[in-house]
């Protein structure tokens, strides 16, 4: 079975999480990860340059088959998730224009996926994306971690709908 290549996305403004993930069926393997920061001296739209800058070296270096980004998760502050918003569609631009197919996932598919249960703690997914991922320590910030979670999601999801829709073709 061919590896399918996914590079996850936590978008944010500050901080932009990513991941590259190699998947067979269901076995996962990171291939690298980390995190795109910004400085609060800049300006959003230098901000948003930044982060675009980075995800075109990033899709260029590790040629992804499919790019996960997490949907936006409207919490108490509306501001944060507009900042939020703006990185997101950063991230789903640099897809396009890249032609890579985008896969969303909101954040309820993401820790089902990973824990088992909507509820997960940031330390029950860091410690399941560390298994999953059989990495020696857990990725570090928090945004990486949720990044290759939304990836194995991602693949989780992909490889779901494959099955059904051979199923159908029966």
């Amino acid at each position: 079975m061919k590896a399918v290549r996914v590079l996850g996305l936590d978008p944010g403004i500050e901080r932009t999480g990513w991941g590259i993930v190699d998947s067979r069926g269901h076995d996962f393997s990171a291939v690298d990860y980390g995190c795109i920061v910004t400085s609060k001296q800049e300006s959003l739209p230098e901000r948003l340059f930044v982060i675009w800058g980075e995800l075109n070296k990033i899709i260029e270096k590790h040629s992804p088959e499919v790019v996960a980004v997490e949907e936006v998760f409207f919490a108490k502050n509306a501001k944060s998730a507009i900042q939020v918003g703006h990185g997101r569609g950063v991230c789903l631009l640099a897809a396009a224009a890249h032609g890579i197919p985008v896969e969303e996932v909101t954040p309820l598919q993401v820790k089902s996926s990973i824990v088992g249960y909507g509820t997960a703690t940031k330390e029950q997914m860091g410690a399941m994306v560390q298994r999953i991922l059989g990495l020696p320590k857990i990725p570090r910030p928090d945004d990486t971690c949720d990044a290759l979670a939304i990836a194995v999601t991602a693949s989780i999801k992909r490889s779901f709908n494959a099955r059904l829709v051979r199923e159908k073709d029966r």
